[in-house]
C-alpha cells in the first residue's frame, strides 16, 4: 500500500493551478443518464472516484472517452470527457460498485426518470457518518414513484413517468437536492424544491442541465422552480473549479508561511472559509485570475469556526483547518455540525504533537509552538489531507499511510506541492 512522505519545513512558494471539483464532476457524470446524446465535460480532474464511476456509468450502458489522458499532455487543464448513454442496458446498481462510492448512489434519479425503474444498491463511501438516504427516497416519492427496499437494494418504479409536485427536504442535502433535480427535469409538470442545498456545485449541475435543454429557476437559492421537458439534449460543460482544494492549498500556503497564487480560484465560492483564513492573520486576495494567499513572518491566530452548508464554513475544510489551528497562537474551537463522525483524524494529528480536546461535536485547538514529523493514518479523504497540511510544517519526516483515500479526491497533490517547494513524494507500497 503505497504511503507519501514528508519533510517538513519548506515554505511553499509558487502557483498551483485549481482542478476541476470533484464534488461537482460526480453529478454532471451521472447527468448523462438523462439523454441519449453526448454530454461533453471540459475541465475534468483526474481522480479515482472519477475513473471509478466512469466504469459504473459503462455498466449502464454510457459510452466514455476522455481526451488529454496520455503521458506528456498538458495536465493542467484536466481532462475532456464525452459520456454518451445512447441505450440504458441495465438500470441496476450492483453493491460492489454502490459501496465503493457513496455518489454513486446518485444513479437513482436519472434512471428513473428515463427509464421508469431502477435498482440501486444502498451505499457505501467514507465512513464519517450515516448519512442517511431517507431524504432521497421522499423526493422521489413525492414525483410519483414506488419505494421498495429488499435485501440492500432501493428497488423504485414509475412505468408511467414521473409526475411534479412540491418536494419539501427536511434538511438540507446536496445528494437529495442533486436526486431531486435530475428526476423532476423528465417529470411531467412542474416541481418545486423547497430547502434545496446551495452548495456551488447543485448550482453546476442545474446550470449544466440547463444546457441541455432543462428549465430550471432559482439557480443559487434555497427554492428551486423546475419546468418538466420531455426529454434532454446533449451539452458541453465545463467544471467549475474544485473550492475544497483551493482552501486546502490557501492553509498549506498559510501553515508553512508561504506565498501562493491559486490559479483558477474562485472567491466566491468559498467566503466563509477565506474569511476565517483572514481572522488568523493569512493575507488573502484576488488577483486576476485567482487567488493569492501568503503569510510573511507573523504568527497565526486561533479562530472559532463552526461547519455549516453553504454559503456556511464547508465540512470538508473542517479537518484542514484543525491541522493549521494546531500552530495557532491560543484556543480556537471547531464545532462540527453536518456529520457526526468526522473528527477521526484528530488522533493521528496527536501523533504530530498536537493538542486537540474533544468535547461531542466541538474541538478545542491548543496551539503548539511547533509539530513533529511520525509516521501516520489517513481514515477518509478529508482527514488525510489535514495530515498532509500538518506534515509540512513538522519538524522532521511524517509518513502517511492509507494514501488511497487522497487519490480520490486531490488531482495530482504531490506534484503541486513539489512544484511550490515541498520535500514530498509518494513511496510505493
Amino acid at each position: 500500500m503505497d504511503r507519501i512522505r514528508i519533510v517538513g519545513g519548506e515554505r511553499l512558494k509558487g502557483t498551483i493551478r485549481i482542478s476541476g471539483a470533484k464534488n461537482a464532476a460526480l453529478p454532471l457524470m451521472i447527468a448523462s443518464l438523462l439523454t441519449d446524446e453526448t454530454l461533453t465535460l471540459h475541465g475534468m480532474p483526474r481522480l479515482a472516484d472519477v475513473a471509478l464511476l466512469a466504469r459504473i456509468l459503462g455498466n449502464h450502458g454510457v459510452d466514455v472517452t476522455i481526451a488529454g489522458k496520455r503521458a506528456g499532455q498538458d495536465t493542467n487543464d484536466g481532462q475532456t470527457y464525452k459520456l454518451t448513454a445512447a441505450e440504458i442496458v441495465d438500470t441496476t446498481a450492483p453493491y460492489e460498485m454502490v459501496a465503493r462510492m457513496r455518489a454513486s448512489f446518485w444513479v437513482l434519479a436519472p434512471l428513473l426518470a428515463r427509464c421508469g425503474e431502477a435498482k440501486v444498491s444502498l451505499p457505501g463511501g467514507c465512513a464519517i457518518g450515516t448519512r442517511p438516504v431517507d431524504l432521497h427516497l421522499v423526493a422521489l416519492e413525492a414525483l410519483g414513484a414506488d419505494i421498495e427496499l429488499d435485501a440492500g437494494y432501493v428497488i423504485a418504479k414509475a412505468p408511467k413517468g414521473l409526475k411534479g409536485n412540491r418536494i419539501h427536504l427536511a434538511k438540507v442535502s446536496v445528494g437529495a437536492t442533486h436526486n431531486a433535480l435530475m428526476a423532476a427535469v423528465l417529470a411531467e409538470g412542474d416541481t418545486e424544491i423547497v430547502n434545496a442545498a446551495r452548495e456551488p456545485e447543485v448550482g453546476d449541475l442545474a446550470a449544466c442541465l440547463v444546457a441541455m435543454g432543462a428549465k430550471i429557476e432559482g439557480i443559487g437559492t434555497s427554492t428551486l422552480q423546475v419546468q418538466g421537458v420531455s426529454s434532454l439534449h446533449g451539452a458541453e460543460h465545463r467544471v467549475l473549479p474544485d473550492r475544497i482544494e483551493t482552501g486546502t492549498y490557501a492553509m498549506a500556503a498559510a501553515i508553512t508561511g508561504g506565498d501562493i497564487f491559486l490559479e483558477g480560484a474562485r472567491a466566491e465560492l468559498l467566503q466563509e472559509a477565506l474569511e476565517a483564513l483572514r481572522s488568523t492573520g493569512v493575507e488573502v486576495y484576488e488577483e486576476t485570475g485567482g487567488l493569492r494567499v501568503c503569510r510573511n513572518g507573523h504568527g497565526l491566530e486561533a479562530v472559532s469556526v463552526e461547519t455549516q452548508p453553504f454559503p456556511g464554513f464547508p465540512t470538508d475544510l473542517q479537518a484542514q483547518l484543525m491541522a493549521l489551528m494546531c500552530t495557532a497562537k491560543g484556543v480556537s474551537e471547531v464545532r462540527e455540525t453536518i456529520f457526526e463522525n468526522r473528527f477521526m483524524h484528530v488522533q493521528e494529528l496527536a501523533r504530530l504533537g498536537a493538542r486537540i480536546d474533544l468535547r461531542g461535536d466541538t474541538a478545542l485547538v491548543h496551539g503548539v509552538n511547533g509539530l513533529r514529523g511520525a509516521p501516520v493514518m489517513a481514515t477518509d479523504l478529508r482527514a488525510s489531507v489535514s495530515l498532509i497540511i500538518a506534515g509540512l510544517a513538522a519538524q522532521g519526516e511524517t509518513t502517511i499511510g492509507r494514501v488511497y483515500h487522497l487519490d480520490r479526491g486531490f488531482d495530482r497533490l504531490e506534484e503541486k506541492l513539489r512544484n511550490c517547494g515541498a520535500q514530498i513524494d509518494r513511496i510505493a507500497g
